[in-house]
């Protein structure tokens, strides 16, 4: 820590942190009357702790600042204040590039008027892109989520922050952030472009790709995990289909390189290098399918060292283990692609997602299906996961929900396979959905780290609620409207909290979405791992595209709500670029037709067309 003789400013480095050697810390105070110290101890006193710092009874901070002590950096103002007076100071906290940069920052920032323009632009950042869907229901706990919560903890503390209390990491998880950003497509289209690129920069030149990464640099894991590449293709067909970007599929992106990983390693860290050879988002998307048509003796997908489920990297350690559920999202994300290579007049690659997609299909049927359910995994040596067979790990959620959600589950399975959920996994006494049941304990299975968790913890039986969210999601799809909306309620975290009790059990913050509820006594709908979840992301969109049936496709709204019986009537604005539609969504009587009107005028189908023209546009709709 060093003095910076011209602003007054604190100045902190670390020349021994290689990828930030050259970055400076600066805080920073407006007033010239002030004392600091760079030492911790001092701060604190001796045994001190932040509740009580020795330094708030002393008249001044000593200057010490330099190296070789527990470093902080603390500045203190003396002021007298008379009654009715005011006094405004401002603290500034940052970094830059070198020093010269903080020194600019510190003065363009440490002032009153400055400051405060400074926090009225986040103010109107805030406003703008929380307001792009604002809900009025009859339900103040929805309205609460979906009117800024939601988006705020997946724009600011998934995407930006990549960190909260329970992972302070700052790395980018290749398929978490991606999934991320497809909350975002209403509200924030250019974060879900900027990620794509950045995402496919990650890929190396076989098709796989860095499972997590730390920025600036680079370094991260190269893994054997099956799902993290197929997100690419996923998120980047939502994304052209949303926006009608497909300028997008013409970038280029450079590949990396580096040594593969061996048979016999789950995964190695490192700094790989860049590749001279570069491909558009397209062909990155392409040679990622292409490196996902990689099956076992079942004609299913290979695990790898996991799928979805970080914590099953043991099911398919020597090569051969196969995932029922990576199987579903491979048929959505081929079927997607498909129509995607259509578009583009790739006719070869249409079909040959096409094929594909026929031999899974068939396969899931031929060998996935258990009776009542779908099965989850197979081992290396053909055990099945996620069958009435197994003593533990009997009916694993998301291979059900998946059937669902990608159209490729037979019907009449599908939906028998969704009622085994709702009988063996919906726990409506502890409002929670597990993720599977029963949780991994003392069988011989050895499925992988999962087990290490005790039982009924993450993702060892609790509920985990980014796939709890995927099963309401199922529920509505099959036109399960009224469960649909019952499940939603389990899952709202407001509803976790809403009395004493509620508070004292579950712990911890009800206002933003927790990834998983213990569902083990003696821990029974405590949350855990708040905040740095994708359950966010993934609740508003079960929330505004499932349920109150917002989908946007370029300049069009295609509206298909599905609301609950006891529902009345609800209002939703609606912001495309600078304009606003106030949607009126109200009870059509039994007998009654279903209509839509826009400013007056009746439209056919259930679609409005977005014009922004800055008027405000009135929109009527009678729903069943």
């Amino acid at each position: 820590t060093t003095p910076d003789p011209l602003t007054g400013a604190i100045f902190a480095r670390n020349a021994y942190n290689r990828p930030f050697a050259g970055k400076t810390v600066f805080v920073a105070v407006n007033e010239p009357m002030r004392s600091v110290t760079g030492s911790r101890s001092e701060f604190l006193g001796r045994n001190g702790s932040t509740a009580r710092p020795a330094a708030m009874a002393n008249a001044a901070l000593s200057g010490q600042l330099g190296a070789g002590l527990d470093p902080c950096a603390a500045l203190q103002v003396p002021f007298d204040i008379a009654e009715g007076e005011d006094r405004e100071l401002v603290f500034v906290l940052g970094a830059g590039n070198d020093a010269d940069e903080a020194r600019q920052l510190v003065q363009r920032f440490c002032g009153p008027a400055r400051a405060r323009r400074a926090l009225e632009a986040v103010w109107e950042f805030w406003n703008r892109t929380l307001g792009t869907v604002h809900a009025e229901t009859p339900d103040p706990a929805l309205n609460f989520l979906v009117n800024g919560w939601l988006e705020y903890q997946t724009l600011a503390c998934r995407y930006w922050g990549r960190s909260g209390y329970y992972q302070s990491g700052g790395a980018y998880g290749f398929r978490d952030q991606l999934q991320d950003t497809t909350a975002l497509l209403h509200a924030a289209p250019w974060a879900a472009r900027e990620h794509l690129l950045r995402a496919a920069a990650r890929q190396f030149i076989e098709g796989d790709v860095q499972h997590w990464w730390h920025p600036p640099g680079g370094r991260g894991v190269r893994t054997h995990f099956s799902d993290d590449y197929l997100w690419l293709p996923y998120c980047a067909c939502r994304y052209v289909k949303t926006t009608g970007d497909t300028g997008v599929l013409d970038e280029r992106i450079p590949f990396l390189e580096g040594r593969p990983v061996n048979a016999d390693e789950e995964s190695y860290y490192d700094l790989p290098q860049q590749s001279n050879e570069d491909g558009t988002l397209y062909e990155h998307c392409q040679r990622a399918i292409r490196n996902g048509l990689r099956f076992g003796t079942h004609g299913l997908p290979l695990i790898g060292c996991g799928d979805w489920n970080d914590g099953m990297n043991l099911i398919g350690e020597k090569g051969q283990g196969e995932s029922v559920w990576l199987a579903f999202f491979l048929c959505d994300v081929l079927c997607r692609f498909k129509e995607l290579a259509e578009r583009r007049n790739d006719s070869e690659f249409a079909a040959e997602c096409a094929r594909e997609v026929v031999r899974l299909r068939q396969n899931i049927e031929a060998n996935g299906w258990d009776g009542d359910w779908y099965r989850r995994a197979y081992f290396d040596d053909g055990t099945p996961l996620g069958s009435a067979t197994n003593e533990e790990c009997r009916i694993d959620s998301i291979a059900q929900s998946w059937s669902v959600l990608s159209g490729a589950g037979d019907p009449e399975r599908a939906r028998r396979a969704m009622e085994s959920v709702e009988q063996r996994l919906v726990r409506r006494e502890s409002r929670i959905i597990q993720l599977f049941d029963p949780p991994f304990d003392k069988s011989a299975l050895e499925p992988g780290y999962i087990k290490g968790y005790i039982p009924g913890v993450r993702e060892n039986g609790g509920q985990y609620t980014h796939a709890a969210i995927w099963t309401a999601m199922a529920f509505a799809e099959l036109g399960e409207t009224e469960k649909a909306w019952e499940l939603f309620d389990l899952l709202n975290p407001i509803r976790h909290a809403s009395a004493p009790a509620g508070v004292a059990r579950y712990k911890v913050e009800p206002y933003v979405v927790s990834a998983d509820i213990y569902s083990v006594e003696p821990n029974i709908g405590r949350g855990g791992w708040s905040w740095y979840t994708g359950s966010s992301g993934w609740m508003y969109r079960l929330i505004v595209e499932t349920l109150l049936g917002l989908r946007l496709e370029v300049d069009r709204l295609h509206l298909t709500p599905r609301l609950p019986k006891a529902w009345k009537s609800l209002k939703i604005h609606y912001r495309h670029h600078n304009t606003f539609y106030h949607l009126t969504l109200t009870r059509a009587a039994a007998n009654a037709p279903v209509q839509l009107l826009l400013d007056g005028h009746v439209i056919d189908g259930a679609t409005i067309p977005l014009t922004d023209d800055g008027q405000e546009h009135q929109v009527e709709m009678k729903v069943r």
